[in-house]
């Protein structure tokens, strides 16, 4: 759930475009459940067939001829119109689907589309033991590259399985992988020790909410909604698009209006780069390489102790206990570790948390002319340059360090590398004034976001 956050890249896309779109056609007529594919019965699914239910056993010949509408008609209506505006197209193609369809694959490497994999069967792998859609995986790859004359570089299965994304990863073939809806620009996944692209896509810009309720009821509705999409995007800069489609769905005259609509509207707006997924990869790869760091979240105890159990001074039962946390990739970052840990002071008991502030050094004080500070304290107060000190000053520093302790009985802290000498001892003076209880309060403070500022040091 954690995303690029506030990290998110720049992306100035080929010729300074706002938006990469990448038009994605579905091919899958002739892949779907069907009794003469060897199926236990007939396709169910995204057709014009209100409320279409599976005939097990039975052919449904209203169903196979809506299929048929796509590959006989609908493709080659699609196929008009993006040659003629010289857009590039990836396709997402069944395999079984594309075997059984060679002047349609002869058309698509004509144009020079991306041709991806689409699975090796238009047909649900939820319930598919792991074992058969691993061989139905390299199966499909195989009739892929035997059919096309060479293999997939992208993935994308659609009806997949909770293994889907990991099975695909770990083929290490493919340069892309598509069955996440959760970004609006590429990202990296790490599949072992390999670096797996994946390139979200979309199941709201699509068509096939032609045939799903809510959806489009008319193609000025898919049109308008894609437009709304581009200029949103647009407006934002450097974010990716995709556009769902289909042969049998937007391949109907009235729904291909809309897309029509929106094609005319980019071109007269501009500020787009029409990409296959394949050239999206090939961007984010050079451009945006992934880079490895050791995750907090996959550490074990030991290694985590030991990394992080000076991130609150002196106090590694800290981290013992954020450990035991359900940690994720959600905290591989400075702001979510701090949560994690920040979590285990503030349940601690009072005394427990005394005792943290209490490990903290004074403020220019004996320890620190003595050089016995942690490597983290040494370059928190240097940074503020409380390591070069008149004598005048250190002696201020000594005199209000033993009036607070002495009234306190714990250490004036402060965040001092979000402050100056001076704004120190401003804060020194006035908060030595306060009653222990409203010091303890903000001490606890100061120690939380010095340990925000440590993170912030070691983790994006």
């Amino acid at each position: 759930m954690i995303g690029y956050g506030p990290r998110a890249p720049q992306v100035v896309w080929p010729g300074g475009a706002r938006v990469a779109i990448s038009l994605v056609l579905n091919y899958e007529e002739g892949g779907e459940n069907s009794i003469l594919h060897g199926d236990a019965q007939s396709e169910a699914f995204l057709s014009d067939i209100a409320g279409a239910q599976p005939w097990p056993g039975q052919r449904h010949w209203n169903m196979e001829s809506i299929y048929d509408y796509g590959a006989r008609a609908g493709f080659w209506r699609l196929h008009r119109l993006f040659t003629r505006r010289d857009l590039p197209v990836t396709i997402y193609g069944v395999a079984t689907a594309l075997a059984r369809s060679p002047e349609q694959v002869k058309a698509m490497k004509a144009a020079r589309w991306d041709i991806a994999s689409h699975g090796l069967k238009w047909v649900e792998h939820k319930d598919m033991p792991e074992e058969v859609e691993r061989a139905q995986i390299a199966e499909a790859i195989r009739l892929h590259a035997e059919v096309v004359g060479e293999p997939p570089r992208g993935w994308y299965t659609g009806r997949c399985s909770v293994n889907t994304v990991r099975l695909t990863a770990e083929t290490g073939a493919l340069d892309w992988i598509s069955d996440t809806y959760d970004d609006d620009l590429p990202y990296w996944l790490e599949a072992g020790e390999r670096d797996q692209l994946v390139i979200p896509y979309t199941l709201e810009a699509n068509d096939m909410r032609f045939a799903t309720a809510p959806g489009w009821v008319t193609g000025q509705d898919f049109g308008q909604y894609l437009i709304d999409s581009f200029d949103t995007l647009h407006a934002e800069g450097g974010r990716m698009f995709s556009v769902g489609l289909h042969c049998r769905l937007i391949g109907r005259p009235g729904k291909l209006a809309g897309l029509i609509r929106f094609l005319d509207h980019v071109a007269a707006k501009g500020g787009a780069w029409f990409a296959t997924r394949s050239q999206i990869a090939d961007f984010w790869a050079e451009h945006h390489p992934h880079r490895r760091f050791e995750c907090p979240s996959r550490m074990d105890r030991a290694t985590f102790v030991q990394r992080y159990g000076s991130i609150f001074e002196h106090s590694p039962w800290i981290a013992e206990r954020a450990w035991g946390l359900e940690l994720g990739p959600a905290h591989d970052t400075a702001a979510g570790l701090h949560n994690a840990l920040a979590r285990m002071f503030r349940a601690a008991s009072d005394e427990e948390r005394l005792g943290v502030l209490r490990a903290h050094p004074d403020l220019a004080g004996k320890l620190a002319q003595a050089r016995r500070l942690t490597a983290e304290s040494t370059s928190e107060q240097s940074s503020a340059g409380l390591d070069a000190l008149t004598d005048q000053e250190r002696t201020t520093f000594q005199t209000l360090n033993g009036a607070y302790v002495a009234k306190h009985d714990f250490p004036f802290i402060i965040a001092v590398r979000d402050h100056t000498k001076a704004s120190i001892l401003a804060a020194f003076e006035a908060r030595i004034a306060n009653d222990t209880a409203t010091e303890f309060a903000t001490a606890c403070r100061q120690v939380e976001r010095i340990a925000e500022i440590r993170l912030m040091d070691l983790l994006p």
